[in-house]
């Protein structure tokens, strides 16, 4: 691939399978160069092939009504914009946009009777309400609690997400069913209709600590009932008897760990899943529908996490766990048919960005063609394993065409809580396609490996020589066993949030690599602690209980503490309205490597970019971002 390639990749999401079965209603997102969006528009396999359905540029989360008369989905004006929901027939028509919110619509799900649509909507609190854009922007503002900004959104402070009861018949105004002073999300019904569920953090020091808790309401407002103790939990569910379901722990200091399937009893949440020691809540890539989705007998479909792939398993209503559909892929959502033979699921393997799949007892059929042109062109890696230590680190290597040796690009993931593996990664063909041999590798601290493997990084990282820097330090001799093309003198080394920290952590230990590319990463723990958005809590829950109380601690754990080594030309990448690495993060590295005389540049990417610029920001930048990298690259790497 060339960086403007990544505008040919149509890529599908969020499939609803059709109540009878009939047809099935996805999403597809496709990069617009020229206008500077990602347009989403919702396409419909009908039996027989797939076209767009909808005509909008920003139209998502499509949900077929229960007896399958009427499709409901958010629309907004233009991509950027606020979401409202929409309804159309499921035979085709003009949508017609039936709310008003002033912030917009996130979550949207039909009751079972198909009476009422529950939806998450973000409305200004009463002080902000009544302002103008210009007065909003101009006054300061009066915080007196975490969090007050997020990520990909910004001010929370101001703000509050509600869940709101609407008329898709608009016979009646939006019921807020939560009002007040909290934040709610993760919608599921109840199946008599009389009840929902959600999620919200009303534990005193919410925003100090991690956490949320489990709520139900009916749906004539009125008092809340608490389901669950503090945890982290999501992906909430009921089964047919009315059972409450979540994924999660109820150790709200639990990450980095295991997510399993709880059930909400009258006396606490009883763990199903728990000696199943895999994810049932994927970080990366988002999914959705997710799971777990109840069948008429009981049992449960789940995605599961699972060596570097995303694959589908049954879950009993006694915990038992069974493998259904897997492969080296990774599937981002599936919906079944109430008696589980039949499903719809979007996946992507590493030369496919992502098509339409229909499974009919047992056998899957791929019903969409989405990317195949493209396909034809990618990349395949090979895989390989680092056995050292009593651990075995799985790694992948994608090489470009041709005989001769190639320099070498390790790639280090985010997270560290997420994987590589069998999906499509933009990145690795970009780079194969500019002529580079491509390492990556799920070291320690990565996910889908079980809870050991997750948390061998807990307390690390402020010793001299954590495991996860062991375990990559090795990649690459590792890899060139496997695909001897690589030229292990001719190393450069790469990565984003944890990668980009890790990028710093490697060059400083080891002077072997000849480029650097260090992306939105966290490289001092003691000011991020109080400038990201999870600062607080995510410091505790890696570097140690005692870390805000220790600025030594901190400081130990800090990837800047080992910057005066580093001789490695490294190029900064950064964006401005990044709140869970924070832009100061890179201004301090910047700095070091300036008093070094290391060879670096700081390229900074104007706001509203955020910590997903590389994955969801501008097309343009995103371009820009991918040019600038193999411009370094070549600079330093490639002479």
């Amino acid at each position: 691939m060339r960086p403007e390639q990544i505008a040919d990749i149509r890529n599908p999401s969020d499939p609803n399978l059709h109540p009878d079965n009939s047809q099935i209603a996805f999403v597809v997102a496709q990069l617009d160069l020229e206008a500077d969006w990602t347009a989403t528009q919702i396409w419909r396999w009908d039996g027989t092939s797939v076209a767009p359905f909808t005509a909008g540029k920003a139209d998502k989360s499509p949900r077929w009504s229960p007896d399958g008369s009427v499709l409901a989905f958010l629309r907004a004006p233009e991509p950027g914009g606020k979401f409202q929901v929409a309804v159309m027939p499921t035979g085709g028509g003009e949508p017609t946009v039936i709310t008003d919110f002033s912030l917009g619509v996130s979550e949207l799900e039909w009751s079972p009777d198909g009476r009422h649509l529950a939806v998450v909507a973000r409305e200004w609190t009463p002080e902000w309400a009544d302002l103008e854009d210009d007065e909003r922007n101009r006054r300061p503002r009066r915080i007196d609690r975490l969090p007050f900004r997020a990520n990909n959104i910004g001010w929370t402070h101001d703000r509050r997400d509600h869940l709101w009861l609407i008329d898709p018949a608009q016979v009646a105004d939006p019921l807020c069913l939560t009002p007040g002073d909290y934040d709610e999300t993760g919608i599921a019904w109840s199946p008599d209709a009389t009840e929902v569920a959600f999620l919200s953090p009303r534990h005193p020091e919410f925003g100090l600590e991690s956490g949320n808790h489990v709520f139900t309401v009916g749906v004539g407002g009125g008092e809340v009932s608490v389901r669950s103790e503090v945890g982290m939990w999501s992906n909430l569910s009921f089964d047919g008897a009315g059972r409450l379901y979540g994924v999660g722990t109820p150790d709200h200091w639990g990450h980095p760990t295991t997510l399993s399937l709880y059930r909400f009893d009258s006396d606490g949440a009883v763990a199903l899943t728990g000696d199943f020691d895999r994810n049932l809540a994927v970080p990366a890539p988002v999914t959705a529908p997710a799971g777990p989705q109840w069948l008429d007998d009981g049992t449960a479909r789940v995605l599961v996490e699972d060596r570097g792939t995303v694959a589908v398993h049954t879950v009993t209503g006694d915990g038992e766990v069974a493998g259904l559909i897997a492969g080296r892929q990774v599937i981002t959502g599936i919906s079944f048919s109430g008696d589980g033979s039949t499903a719809a699921y979007v996946a992507s393997t590493t030369t496919n960005p992502g098509e339409l799949w229909r499974w009919d007892g047992g056998t899957a059929t791929r019903v969409s063609d989405l990317n195949g042109s493209l396909a034809a062109d990618m990349a395949s890696p090979t895989s390989f394993t680092i056995e050292h230590e009593g651990v075995e680190i799985e790694g992948w290597v994608y090489l470009p065409a041709g005989e001769g040796k190639v320099p070498v690009l390790l790639n280090m993931h985010g997270g560290p809580a997420t994987q590589y593996g069998w999906g499509f990664f933009d990145e690795f063909q970009v780079y194969v396609g500019a002529g580079y041999g491509v390492v990556a590798a799920n070291p320690r601290g990565s996910s889908g490996y079980g809870k050991a493997h997750v948390r061998a990084v807990v307390e690390q990282w402020q010793t001299d020589m954590p495991p996860d820097l062991r375990d990559l330090l090795a990649a690459v001799d590792r890899a060139a066993d496997a695909a001897p093309r690589l030229d292990t003198g001719n190393v450069g080394v790469m990565g984003g949030s944890y990668g980009g920290l890790m990028t710093a952590v490697v060059t400083a230990a080891d002077q072997r690599y000849k480029s650097a590319v260090a992306e939105r990463g966290l490289y001092v723990w003691n000011t991020f602690a109080a400038t990201a958005d999870i600062g607080p809590w995510f410091t505790r829950m890696y570097v140690g209980d005692d870390a805000l109380d220790s600025v030594e601690t901190m400081w130990a754990a800090s990837p800047l503490k080992g910057a005066g080594s580093i001789t490695t030309p490294t190029l900064i990448i950064h964006a401005e309205d990044d709140f869970r690495c924070p832009i100061e993060q890179a201004e301090q590295l910047f700095l070091a490597l300036l008093r070094n005389g290391t060879p670096t540049e700081l390229l900074r990417f104007p706001g509203p970019e955020n910590h997903e610029m590389s994955r969801s920001g501008k097309p343009k930048h995103r371009v820009e971002r991918f040019e600038a990298i193999l411009d370094w690259h070549r600079r330093w790497l490639r002479g």
